[in-house]
């Protein structure tokens, strides 16, 4: 079924039928159009799954999708035409400009903590590049799963968006096909499973994963504002977010008042039961939470610990040792570790002798703090005296760097990352220059010289 899959989509696109802008506008419209008549089965699917409320579904799934629709549709003609580049003085008389050309058949591969978001966020970009699609969903979203099927299913013929359900065994059958390109968003583990697979294949691949996002606290910042930022940021949808702040660094002058700011942003936000709050998101499935549960054993919680059968509350721990299991994996939970420093070198000196981060948070008002720290480490992208909010914009790409992913989406970044970009030299016929044809002689190489200047 998946071969005869993939043969389909490759000869619909091998008759151009994807390439010309306006099929790629109407296939925009048409799932722009689906997506806002099933925003309740949507945002159903995703309270089954991860018990999100309508609202939190609408601002990081829903609404980041239809935003990010619309702005491909405002400029998918914009991007489709030529660039045109500085022709070098040697290529007198040319235009040189650059072409986007869609790679072809590609694999969307999504996870389970943003299940719709993280599926039609990186279709929308191969659809406005003029590519086919088959889309994976996560296995443990079940019905929100089943959502994007029925809502592809029902837009789109199979020879150009096909959604595939099921768990490794698909995953793996998906993987031994020769794409054109695959995009993974996911854990590292299985990344390394993907590249080794396109490999195989030759297939360039984006990889989105994650890894222990840092966060900052400088000593002159507002404690009460930036613990409810990072409440924001760390408990949202339970703490399972690749961008999340993994764990805080904070002067030990700081921290009490730090930690008052904490409970009155979780009271706030959760009342008095995190657990009983009706709003507050579960953990996907049973194996996560109880593996969230091990990272606690042996740590000194400051605030929450506690847990029901489906999640677990907001959690922050102190005094936690480097070398412990919750400071050597990414938590992926409503877990938060904080770490004290006395000088900004130590913290420079941990992170950057460790995996590069998908994400940094620097609470600051010290501008050269802000420079230094950037120059300083390296990280996917970031966010100054907030947390996540770099991830919501189409005008800027987001991406990872080393261990934490490669590749760039978002608005235009997604356009190019599912085209390929052909560097078109025109030459004009009225005019030769003869420097570079036989024989060669010192006077020619002397002009070359002054040319390639």
């Amino acid at each position: 079924m998946i071969n005869e899959t993939i043969n389909k989509q490759k000869d619909f696109y091998q008759l151009g039928h994807t390439k010309p802008a306006p099929f790629r506008l109407k296939a925009l419209i048409n799932l722009k159009n689906a997506i806002e008549s099933s925003t309740e089965e949507i945002s159903l699917a995703l309270k089954l799954d991860l018990n999100k409320s309508a609202f939190e579904s609408y601002l990081s799934e829903i609404g980041i999708v239809l935003s990010e629709i619309e702005y491909a549709i405002k400029h998918v003609k914009k991007w489709m035409k030529p660039r045109k580049k500085r022709t070098p003085l040697p290529l007198f008389l040319a235009k040189s400009y650059e072409l986007s050309e869609p790679l072809g058949v590609v694999l969307i591969m999504s996870p389970w903590n943003y299940p719709f978001q993280l599926a039609m966020v990186p279709l929308i970009g191969a659809l406005a590049a003029g590519n086919t699609a088959v889309v994976k969903p996560a296995s443990y979203a079940v019905h929100t799963s089943n959502v994007i099927k029925k809502i592809l299913d029902a837009t789109f013929e199979d020879h150009y968006v096909k959604t595939i359900l099921g768990g490794r065994e698909e995953n793996t059958k998906l993987l031994d096909q020769p794409f054109d390109y695959i995009f993974f968003t996911g854990s590292s583990n299985v990344g390394k499973t993907v590249l080794e697979k396109a490999s195989k294949n030759l297939t360039p691949v984006t990889l989105e994963l994650g890894g222990k996002s840092p966060c900052i606290i400088d000593q002159d910042v507002n404690l009460s504002l930036t613990a409810k930022r990072i409440v924001f940021g760390k408990f949202l949808n339970a703490g399972q977010t690749c961008v999340a702040p993994d764990y805080v660094f904070i002067r030990e002058n700081q921290f009490n008042s730090f930690v008052e700011g904490l409970k009155k942003a979780i009271h706030e936000f959760f009342k008095e039961k995190p657990l009983d709050y009706p709003d507050y998101p579960k953990i996907i499935n049973e194996r996560h939470l109880s593996r969230l549960i091990g990272l606690l054993k042996g740590e000194e919680i400051v605030l929450g610990g506690k847990y029901n059968e489906t999640s677990l509350e907001p959690t922050i721990l102190k005094n936690v040792k480097t070398d412990s299991a919750v400071m050597n994996e990414e938590i992926f939970g409503p877990i938060l570790p904080v770490l004290f420093y006395k000088d900004i070198e130590e913290v420079y000196s941990f992170i950057s002798t460790r995996p590069k981060p998908l994400a940094l948070y620097l609470f600051s008002n010290d501008s050269v703090m802000i420079q230094n720290t950037f120059q300083r480490l390296s990280f996917g992208g970031a966010t100054i005296n907030d947390t996540v909010m770099h991830f919501a914009s189409s005008e800027m790409g987001f991406g990872g760097v080393g261990a934490s992913g490669n590749g760039r989406y978002h608005g235009q970044y997604s356009f190019d990352t599912f085209s390929n970009k052909r560097s078109i030299v025109h030459r004009s016929n009225l005019v030769d220059i003869n420097v570079r044809y036989h024989p060669y002689t010192n006077k020619k190489l002397n002009l070359l010289k002054k040319l390639m200047k």
